[in-house]
């Protein structure tokens, strides 16, 4: 909304949520990147406003539908929201409006479901009465060089007279817009650049398994690759992919694919390889507990880092979370600190296989925590954690994200006890 906004547009926010509706009135953020000063700013001059009303769509010449698309529990897309947003949409259209969904989908999505029912709904005739078009969006949290202005958007109509439209639009606040032939090509993009980087995280979590197995240090062979100018894009393990995008979006892919009889074998793969992760990273905790003559069973464990990436507060599908649960029903008492992340839920299981649900709290790093828990396991390696402080004052490391080897470098030189207390995967 800022982006447009900026741009000289006025921008009406619709959410159901009246808690998240409230929050952005008060002029309160709740993205890192969007100082709550230039919020209360759009917000208070009525350039940005929000509401639960859907009726103020009448009166906007540009609908974007920017809604969650989850998986169900058989990982079948769930594209409940997004025909909620449309069959609203289609209470509500004007002629000449410009409809445009964000939210990434499997390819066709626009069409099958939004064209067909705005024009069973409303009678009126796509590329003549209103206009429609897919166009991904490509924010990635937490990147400083890289922000909506000056990222290339792609754009797919449904007809040409769409797709120009939409380029149009775009155009007023993003440096290149770049179009393609249909929603469809549009939609498989998305799905691409996602399912790239979720298929190769998935080799290197795998090389990182092997090179466990050889006694080799993976972050040290991949530093040595990178190395190279050509032919190589370094990638980096850790216990599993997170975020709404990158372990959702392959699933996605996969599920269409099958429509057309085809078998996505290196997607199912990497969903197996990544999926194992936070066990891979359970049993190191496991291990170096042992090499302590400690068991998981009763041990305290601090967990640095609970968000899906580093410096975001964004915890969705993020695999600390599943390596919280697991060393809490093996037995061990878990605290955590996040910078990013004051409080989270989990629904964990007793001895008696019990479920219930438990609140998190994030504790100040403090000298006392670090020297009061059996072993560290760095899951998130946020930039605003003191890492050179967790080395000194912590009995045990377990570090999923090379966050240690800054320390290492800095005190390579000199005459340290560290290094045999820090495990990396």
């Amino acid at each position: 909304m800022l982006a447009i906004a900026r741009a000289g547009f006025h921008v009406t926010g619709i959410d159901n949520s009246k808690s998240k509706i409230a929050s952005l009135k008060s002029g309160l953020s709740d993205l890192p990147s969007v100082s709550d000063r230039e919020l209360a700013t759009f917000i208070e001059s009525k350039r940005i406003e929000v509401t639960n009303d859907y009726s103020v769509l009448n009166d906007l010449d540009t609908i974007h539908i920017c809604v969650p698309t989850p998986l169900r529990k058989d990982k079948i897309p769930d594209l409940q929201y997004i025909i909620t947003a449309v069959e609203q949409i289609a209470k509500y259209l004007c002629r000449e409006q410009l409809i445009v969904l964000e939210s990434t989908t499997y390819p066709g999505t626009t069409e099958e479901i939004a064209l067909s029912r705005l024009a069973t709904q409303t009678n009126m005739r796509v590329g003549e009465d209103f206009y429609l078009a897919f166009s991904p969006e490509r924010i990635e949290p937490g990147n400083k060089s890289y922000m909506m202005s000056n990222t290339p958007k792609i754009v797919g109509g449904i007809t040409p007279e769409c797709t120009y439209l939409a380029k149009t639009f775009y155009e007023q606040f993003i440096s290149k817009v770049y179009p393609v032939s249909s929603s469809r090509v549009a939609e498989m993009v998305k799905l691409l650049e996602n399912t790239f980087r979720y298929v190769n995280i998935g080799f290197i979590n795998e090389m990182a398994l092997i090179c466990d197995k050889m006694e080799l240090d993976i972050w040290e062979v991949i530093n040595a690759a990178s190395t190279k100018p050509f032919g190589f894009m370094p990638f980096y393990p850790g216990p599993g992919p997170g975020g709404h995008c990158i372990p959702i979006d392959p699933h996605y892919l996969s599920w269409k694919a099958k429509s057309y009889q085809l078998d996505t074998r290196f997607i199912e793969l990497a969903c197996e390889i990544n999926s194992k992760m936070p066990s891979y990273v359970l049993d190191k905790i496991i291990h170096a507990l042992n090499y302590s003559r400690k068991a998981l069973n009763g041990s305290k464990i601090l967990v640095l880092g609970v968000s899906y990436k580093k410096d975001v507060a964004d915890t969705r599908e993020s695999p600390a979370l599943e390596v919280i649960r697991l060393i809490a029903d093996s037995g061990g008492e878990v605290v955590y600190h996040d910078p990013y992340v004051s409080q989270f839920s989990l629904v964990e299981c007793d001895s008696a296989q019990k479920a219930s649900e438990k609140i998190y709290h994030c504790q100040p790093l403090t000298e006392s925590l670090l020297k009061s828990v059996d072993c560290v396991v760095i899951l998130t390696d946020h930039n605003a954690i003191d890492y050179t402080s967790v080395v000194r004052g912590a009995s045990l490391i377990v570090d999923a994200r090379n966050a240690t080897e800054s320390v290492f470098v800095e005190q390579k030189t000199t005459n340290t006890t560290h290094w045999g207390k820090i495990i990396k995967i």
